[in-house]
């Protein structure tokens, strides 16, 4: 159940269409600043604390009677509302005023038990299936062209048969991944989060941290965001779905292994430090992904790379602190995050020092790793470290391979201020491969 007041951060949501946040315990007025999502075409806030004026725009100027009450005292120029006067918008009451608002609630009170009462006898003639899928009373539908959210949430929870065991395609510390044929012959993937235990809210930060990340990112080496949806029965997010799977499942098959050549493999470096300089130089604020991977890099088709799994992402905002917790994944978190736990854009700096090794290498590299702080490029010759269960690079590729070998070892410099920008090793890509 959500509390608090409702945050005035949606306004950057502006593919948002459908906004579900009736039956929580949300207060204090609405942000006037919803005005500006220009996209949104339906809104539910019932059941709630909520008070003040009602945003000036058609999603919910157009709401029903049953869409906005039951709230602490709104107003303003929708069906079932008193109008918003100046004692009622200051925050002050008279007698006059208040006889006027309570008689007004009275009856959209009658209304709404009326309303419900014939609503519950409508409902309780479904099937347990049906009700259960309709009843979803706190979610959050978000969706992106061409998926309407609330369709989108149906149809995921047909095609996958309620997140059926059978078509679960990966599994994570904070949900599992499970792949869903929609109707309309679309397929995606979708990570539904773990549900929440009683005081937990670490899957719940995971989520959120998630949607931040992705609802306003574009770019054509990070995984496609179609929609999420937050409810207390699911969590999900909804991507698009690549059919070649992770970066580390293909390395770990010998036959899927060969078919990723020397050139694939450069491409994909190129793929990756595409995908970090833009969250780090092109967002605003820059975010850090805090989990390069490759188990976070999913290859499409043409084993082009996509970055995914923004579940530890932080979006390092200027004005407050950038102190974390340690995230990631054993083996690829930077080495000063055990001491200072400052996150920056360096600690991806590292990670992806460590991938663009496991590419070379055709596995982890953890035997490279193990004293970082004598590790030179002189030090790992190419020719021992190629991934042996492929033929010999040819001598334009090699070229390209020894360049790849000195950027990671530069990425894994001990020093974080010593390790180059993401923006830099992009120049240095595009120059030299």
């Amino acid at each position: 159940m959500l509390s608090g007041e409702i945050p005035g951060e949606f306004q950057s949501l502006q593919s948002l269409e459908t906004l579900n946040l009736s039956h929580n315990n949300l207060s204090g007025e609405i942000p006037a600043s919803l005005e500006k999502l220009r996209g949104l075409y339906t809104v539910d806030i019932s059941s709630n604390e909520l008070q003040g004026p009602i945003p000036n725009c058609q999603a919910f100027l157009n709401a029903s009677v049953q869409e906005l009450g039951r709230n602490k005292g709104l107003c303003g120029n929708a069906r079932g509302l008193p109008p918003c006067t100046p004692f009622s918008k200051k925050g002050h009451n008279n007698n006059k005023t208040f006889l006027v608002v309570m008689f007004s609630l009275l009856s959209v009170s009658c209304l709404l038990i009326s309303s419900i009462a014939l609503l519950f006898a409508f409902k309780r003639k479904k099937d347990t299936d049906e009700e259960r899928q309709s009843n979803a009373s706190d979610e959050i539908f978000f969706s992106v062209t061409p998926f309407n959210g609330r369709i989108l949430y149906k149809e995921i929870i047909r095609a996958t048969k309620d997140f059926d065991a059978q078509y679960c395609i990966g599994k994570g510390g904070y949900g599992n991944v499970y792949k869903a044929e929609l109707s309309s012959g679309d397929v995606v993937a979708v990570k539904k989060f773990h549900p929440l235990h009683t005081g937990e809210m670490a899957d719940q930060r995971q989520f959120l941290n998630e949607v931040r990340a992705l609802v306003e990112t574009r770019h054509r080496n990070i995984v496609k965001f179609y929609g999420f949806c937050s409810s207390a029965g699911h969590s999900f997010l909804v991507y698009k779905y690549l059919e070649r799977g992770s970066l580390a499942s293909v390395l770990s098959k010998n036959e899927e292994s060969k078919k990723l050549d020397w050139n694939k493999r450069v491409n994909i470096v190129k793929g990756v430090v595409n995908a970090l300089s833009y969250l780090h130089h092109d967002c605003s604020p820059p975010i850090v992904h805090r989990d390069i991977t490759s188990n976070n890099i999913l290859l499409d088709l043409e084993y082009e790379a996509h970055l995914s799994d923004f579940g530890t992402a932080k979006l390092l905002n200027p004005d407050s602190s950038n102190w974390s917790n340690i995230a990631g994944t054993y083996g690829y978190i930077a080495p000063e995050l055990s001491y200072t736990m400052q996150v920056t854009e360096k600690c991806d700096v590292f990670s992806f020092g460590v991938l663009a090794l496991e590419l070379i290498v055709g596995a982890y590299p953890g035997e490279f790793l193990s004293n970082l702080s004598i590790l030179t490029a002189e030090s790992i010759p190419l020719n021992n470290v190629l991934d042996q269960s492929l033929s010999p690079p040819p001598p334009e590729v090699v070229n390209k391979l020894m360049f790849i070998l000195k950027l990671a070892v530069s990425c894994l410099n001990i020093n974080p201020k010593s390790r180059p920008t993401m923006h830099t090793v992009s120049q240095l890509v595009f120059d030299h491969i």
